[in-house]
């Protein structure tokens, strides 16, 4: 069976739309799916800082066209996709939460209910407040889950992931592997995904 890592972080819309498709795209493909929690600004910091000069000062013509194509690709999968008022948002503790949410076999669920939060409603994802109540939506332990958000080993987890996808190559959010070292960018390589995925398959 072939593997398939998912390099996520909740403050990306790319990253939502990749994510609302990818558990089908491997439940097809019987592909094992790997989910890998990162902090995208521990990314850009360390190989893409150039990404901060560009926002700062975008192209009017590339960014009304940017806008244009994110609302195309949510109206393909079916989301709605508000831009937040709070952008970038600190998404670490949202971060280290799926790391918690992971480990207690409820990541799916807590990382769409942390997309919808931030890209479909507009909430502040660091909020204490609002992340209980994606943890109680999730049905998980709501004490534990806020004490993890302080645990040294957590936060190792989510550096560790965030490292590892710099020194693999790596340059944002999403990104995708198959059996590790095949490397996939942005949510408009699904295709792109989907198609290796079917070859390696084939070659069973």
């Amino acid at each position: 069976m072939a593997r398939l890592e998912f390099f996520f972080d909740i403050s990306s819309p790319w990253t939502y739309l990749a994510f609302s498709r990818i558990e089908s795209l491997t439940e097809k493909m019987q592909a094992e799916l790997i989910w890998r929690p990162i902090l995208v600004g521990g990314v850009f910091n360390s190989v893409n800082q150039e990404l901060y000069e560009t926002r700062a000062n975008p192209n009017p013509v590339k960014l009304s066209y940017s806008v244009k194509d994110l609302k195309d690709w949510a109206d393909f999968c079916g989301l709605e996709i508000n831009w937040p008022e709070i952008f970038p948002v600190n998404a670490v503790n949202i971060m280290r939460g799926a790391l918690f949410a992971l480990d207690h076999d409820k990541l799916p669920n807590y990382a769409r209910l942390g997309f919808e939060a931030y890209w479909r409603d507009g909430l502040d994802v660091s909020n204490p407040d609002i992340l209980s109540a994606i943890a109680v939506a999730c049905d998980l332990p709501v004490n534990d889950f806020l004490t993890s958000l302080k645990d040294d080993a957590i936060k190792s987890r989510l550096r560790e992931n965030t490292d590892e996808l710099c020194q693999r190559g790596g340059f944002g959010s999403p990104t995708m592997f198959i059996n590790e070292t095949d490397m996939y960018f942005g949510n408009d390589r699904l295709l792109l995904v989907e198609e290796k995925l079917k070859n390696e398959n084939l070659q069973k």
